[in-house]
């Protein structure tokens, strides 16, 4: 576990020296700040656009961190020819992949930490404040969904050669997921064989990353999530996180070294 948690520490301290994280956050932070001075006809509803808009943001800008991140772990080890050395070291491949796992993980709830405080301190300025355990409730699935995503971006690590290329199919499939990924059963029963059973089967087998959002909750200020369904949300995003990883092993075996 050393091992693994001091490859997870560079993998951290290489987000927090970039600037990825300052750019987006600022953009977000000023983009959301112009959208709440904006009175139009004295609509106090302007609360809830300002909050939708802001998770927005913050759900675009956590998924480019967590793709971009993951994406460029692998690559740019062999790029700077450092996977040898690396591998020269009393470290499996199985270790590397789980250091590069979780530190893209810990560093995007990090950054996490920081969006969903600056999303509070915003709501209770204009007097629209969310509840507390609903919003740890929302910012803890959303760090689960970003696990599952960092999973599938490392695995695309290692099909992919151009982190570029990874990172822009991840995305497409991410945004994929979370727009039409819950209508693919509807969509089955209107087709025909054989889409119709691939449709069924690409509903049953891809995640269902939906469950992880809880935007229109925290919009409309409903109750919090029953404890017992945000814990069975966890368990299912950490069963998908288990399968990239293994899948991740298994063609980081077969990668040749040069």
């Amino acid at each position: 576990m050393r091992v693994i948690w001091a490859m997870a520490r560079v993998v951290i301290l290489e987000l927090i020296r970039r600037k990825d994280f300052y750019v987006l956050f600022t953009l977000a932070a000023v983009l959301t700040l112009l959208a709440g001075s904006v009175n139009i006809f004295d609509d106090r509803q302007i609360a809830r656009y300002v909050v939708e808009l802001n998770y927005l943001l913050v759900m675009i800008s956590s998924l480019v961190i967590a793709i971009t991140t993951t994406a460029r772990q692998i690559p740019s080890e062999f790029e700077q020819r450092t996977i040898l050395s690396l591998l020269a070291k009393p470290v499996s491949r199985a270790q590397v992949l789980a250091g590069k796992l979780l530190g893209a993980w810990v560093a995007c709830g990090l950054c996490l930490v920081v969006f969903y405080a600056f999303l509070m301190l915003l709501t209770y300025s204009k007097q629209h404040g969310l509840g507390l355990p609903l919003l740890v409730q929302a910012a803890w699935l959303h760090w689960i969904m970003l696990g599952v995503v960092i999973g599938m971006a490392l695995a695309g690590s290692l099909v992919f050669a151009a982190p570029s290329s990874n990172a822009t199919i991840c995305l497409v499939v991410v945004v994929g997921l979370l727009g039409v990924g819950r209508y693919l059963d509807k969509l089955a029963l209107s087709a025909a064989e054989p889409l119709q059973s691939l449709l069924l089967a690409a509903y049953y087998a891809l995640p269902h990353l939906e469950f992880f959002d809880l935007r229109e909750l925290l919009i409309h200020h409903w109750p919090p999530v029953k404890w017992w369904a945000v814990g069975l949300a966890t368990l299912y995003g950490l069963g998908y996180m288990a399968l990239c990883y293994g899948l991740s092993c298994w063609l980081f075996q077969r990668k040749r070294m040069q």
